[in-house]
């Protein structure tokens, strides 16, 4: 299988603190895995470092089989961040067709694409609405329809379902394990258990280390308990 992220040793500091400390794993096409950890475990600088936004002071990250920041690969690579992105004088449809164009779509995909990821996340009645009007769970809503424009061969999402409903939760799911069974790889960051328990693989991040790293139901396995929050509270004490 392809590797879609190859992360080697991978260290960051800020001043005299140490955030990534050697991190390493891949991510394969058609593999969802998930990112935990506390506030503060390095899970945002992680990403960002391996997307170029921060310079590494060691190790190696490849995305895509190239070595960030790369503008001819950014049409391949959908992003979440941590923090709303958006155009807020401009309308939902309008952020969608500005980010759409960026990633190159044709004028006959970007109606097709935007309309589709509209309805995956619900925001279809809201589309000519101004940006500066939205809630914040709709904000984080049309950052996500925004990433899976596209559709990229990479998925990037970090807590990509913070201030959303648990039916709506539910339902953007079944579109990412859809994806991911279409040959898609994706990279998510989690707070909550549930999703981590739906990753083929799940990464427990703690102190700037991956300390746990493998399928949810090995994990459980190995840490002899029931739940993917259990493992992530044993390892924490451990």
């Amino acid at each position: 299988m392809e590797n879609l992220l190859d992360l080697q040793d991978l260290e960051k500091s800020f001043g005299h603190q140490l955030v990534l400390d050697h991190v390493g794993f891949q991510l394969q096409a058609g593999e969802i895995i998930g990112l935990i950890g506390p506030s503060g475990a390095g899970k945002s600088t992680m990403i960002k470092t391996m997307l170029g936004m921060e310079k590494a002071d060691g190790g190696l990250a490849l995305v895509l089989a190239h070595a960030m920041p790369n503008r001819h690969i950014l049409g391949d690579i959908g992003y979440m961040a941590q923090s709303d992105a958006l155009y807020e004088a401009l309308s939902g449809q309008e952020n969608l067709e500005f980010f759409a164009r960026l990633k190159g779509l044709t004028k006959k995909e970007l109606a097709r694409d935007i309309a589709h990821v509209a309805r995956v996340v619900d925001l279809t009645e809201h589309l000519n609405k101004a940006v500066s009007g939205y809630s914040g769970g709709m904000k984080r809503r049309l950052s996500l329809a925004i990433a899976f424009l596209g559709n990229p061969k990479l998925l990037i999402l970090d807590e990509p379902t913070v201030g959303i409903d648990p039916s709506l939760r539910k339902k953007i799911w079944q579109e990412l394990l859809m994806l991911r069974d279409k040959g898609m790889g994706i990279l998510v960051t989690t707070h909550v258990m549930e999703e981590a328990e739906l990753t083929d693989k799940v990464g427990l991040l703690l102190g700037g280390k991956i300390i746990a790293f493998d399928s949810p139901s090995r994990l459980k396995e190995s840490y002899g308990v029931s739940s993917i929050e259990e493992v992530f509270l044993k390892a924490e004490g451990e």
